[in-house]
């Protein structure tokens, strides 16, 4: 059996930049367990495998792996995967916007796909879940060790550090300024002590000081538990910052928007939009979208 597959840079125009991803648009006859060791061959921060959808009215179903196991939901992939579509033509272009819902294993996630001179430009998934907070994170001083940072370098206060999740969830650090981002290390033994008790494995941290003009949000983001020491671009951590920072945002009403940069510190910068919409206090939806290039094309033989 040949398996054809596309690989392409998600969340950056420059190729070699972003997060890698490979696409595989026809995953009928691969088996769940072959797809995990694809994974792993590629070890790639994921790899998808696009099915038909349950529900006729949507578009595929989209199955995420990393290195490390199967993903309910993830950003970079679904970001992709919806550029890889539309690239191959699976997914026809209509007008400057195309609309389409991929089934993933958080529900059905609506993805938008911009073009521009008739080609996928830009796309922007909207979370499938709302904003979920907790469980409590482990103390600010534990955590610093554990980055590598002193306490003086988080920030505390209104922006302590919480436990996120849009789908799958992350563990947001917020840093004082992008030095302290660029210091943080991982001590592999403090945290893989922190997962005892059902912490959180995935550790987002940030600080609000961007290094290029018009942008916001410096980040990086590790697991190294599921086989993703640094994830040079995470979709899905973003979505869920955009919650973190709405419900601290005064702003009650509208559209609140912010630019991250992250995977600078890995050689791979890589430029995320998030979105929250808020009504009456309360936040509604939560976007991340960017753009994607293709990289490579090839057949696995399986």
């Amino acid at each position: 059996m040949n398996a054809h597959y596309f690989t392409t840079d998600v969340f950056t125009d420059q190729k070699f930049g972003g997060n890698q991803l490979a696409v595989f648009p026809d995953g009928r006859g691969i088996s769940s367990e072959l797809m995990a060791r694809i994974a792993r061959e590629f070890n790639y921060s994921e790899t998808t495998f696009v099915l038909p959808p349950d529900d006729p009215s949507h578009t595929a179903k989209v199955r995420i792996f990393t290195p490390g196991g199967e993903l309910p939901f993830a950003g970079h992939p679904t970001v992709g995967t919806a550029f890889i579509l539309a690239h191959t033509g699976a997914v026809p272009l209509r007008d400057a916007e195309t609309h389409i819902v991929f089934e993933e294993g958080v529900g059905p996630v609506p993805v938008v796909i911009r073009a521009k001179a008739g080609k996928a430009d830009f796309a922007q998934l909207s979370a499938a879940m709302l904003p979920e907070f907790g469980p409590p994170p482990a103390p600010a001083a534990a955590l610093a060790d554990m980055l590598s940072l002193s306490t003086n370098d988080l920030v505390g206060g209104s922006m302590a550090p919480e436990v996120v999740s849009c789908g799958t969830p992350y563990l947001f650090v917020p840093l004082r300024d992008r030095g302290a981002v660029a210091r943080a290390r991982i001590k592999t033994e403090l945290y893989e002590s922190m997962l005892d008790g059902g912490r959180c494995e995935k550790v987002f941290v940030f600080a609000m000081d961007a290094e290029h003009p018009g942008h916001d949000i410096r980040a990086r983001m590790y697991a190294p538990n599921i086989g993703v020491p640094e994830d040079p671009a995470t979709g899905s951590a973003c979505v869920s910052l955009a919650g973190y920072l709405a419900v601290r945002d005064p702003r009650r009403d509208g559209t609140l928007r912010w630019i991250v940069e992250q995977g600078f510190e890995m050689g791979r910068p890589s430029i995320l939009e998030i979105e929250a919409d808020k009504a009456n206090g309360a936040t509604t939806a939560v976007r991340v979208g960017g753009r994607s290039v293709l990289v490579c094309e090839g057949t696995m033989t399986l």
